[in-house]
This record gives C-alpha cells, sequence and structure tokens, in this order.
C-alpha cells in the first residue's frame, strides 16, 4: 500500500523491531485458556516509552480484556496519555506467529482516545522481519473522539 511521506512522518522514530519484540514477548504471558489465541501489545508513548499488554480471558467472557487494552491501561495508570504507535501479535498457542492480528473494533476506538489517527502507528507483526504498518486512520475511518464532544 502507497503512503505519501507526509502521512509517514515520524515513522522514522519509532522503534519497530524492538515494539514488535516487546508485542512477542508480552504474547508470552497471555492468559488465553478458552479460546487459546495468545496476544501481545506494546504501546510506543510520545515520551517513547513502551508499556506492553497481553490477553486476559475469564470464563464469563466479557470481563476478558485484549492485550491492546491492558497496554494501554497500563500506561493511562501510570500517568501517559498520548501515544506514538502500537505493536500487536496473535496468533493461536503456540512459539510460532502465524498470522496478522488487527486490533478489535473496540481497541481501535480505545486507541483513538489517546492517539491522532492521522499520525498513530499500528504495526501487525508475524516477527521482526514480517510485519505492515498502518495509521490508525486507515483501520478506524471516519472515527469519533474525543473533539466531537466540544
Amino acid at each position: 500500500m502507497e503512503r505519501g511521506k507526509n502521512e509517514m512522518a515520524g515513522l522514522g522514530e519509532i522503534p519497530v523491531s524492538a515494539l514488535i519484540r516487546s508485542a512477542m514477548d508480552a504474547r508470552k504471558k497471555a492468559y488465553a485458556p478458552y479460546s487459546n489465541y495468545m496476544v501481545g501489545a506494546a504501546v510506543l508513548t510520545n515520551e517513547l516509552r513502551i508499556y506492553t499488554g497481553c490477553n486476559i480471558e475469564n470464563a464469563a467472557y466479557t470481563p476478558s480484556i485484549c492485550a491492546e487494552r491492558t497496554a494501554v491501561s497500563k500506561a493511562v495508570s501510570e500517568g501517559k496519555r498520548s501515544f506514538k504507535a502500537i505493536a500487536v501479535v496473535g496468533s493461536p498457542k503456540g512459539e510460532l506467529i502465524t498470522q496478522y492480528a488487527f486490533p478489535c473494533g473496540v481497541c481501535r476506538q480505545v486507541l483513538r482516545e489517546f492517539a491522532d489517527p492521522e499520525r498513530f502507528f499500528v504495526i501487525v507483526a508475524k516477527n521482526e522481519a514480517d510485519y505492515r504498518i498502518y495509521l490508525l486512520k486507515e483501520l478506524l475511518p471516519e472515527s469519533f473522539g474525543p473533539e466531537n464532544l466540544y
């Protein structure tokens, strides 16, 4: 997918490999006894600090939380409220990551709360060499954000 230079401005300061590696490490901690689908995420703050999260399932299903929201919640609980990028890795249980795992709709909306969709990068990866990068606006077009409430 072709993107203009303006759309990719800011990508140079994103430590893509470190984010993917952090997400892969977080995936190993996933608690997914029901779906056996393990996801790890690593979100990068504007201060270039990485917060990680994994999916945590629950027998009642509704209380389950995705890796992306876990990472964002950890960062927000530490006072961080603006982000540059997130890396997400996910696949059925096992060491091999066989597919790209995209954030669900709820996670995309949570990311939108704390990120500019024109400048926030979503990295979906199988490993450090096999990944795709999207702007949040591509994954959540015509989004609703805090500015809509003013």
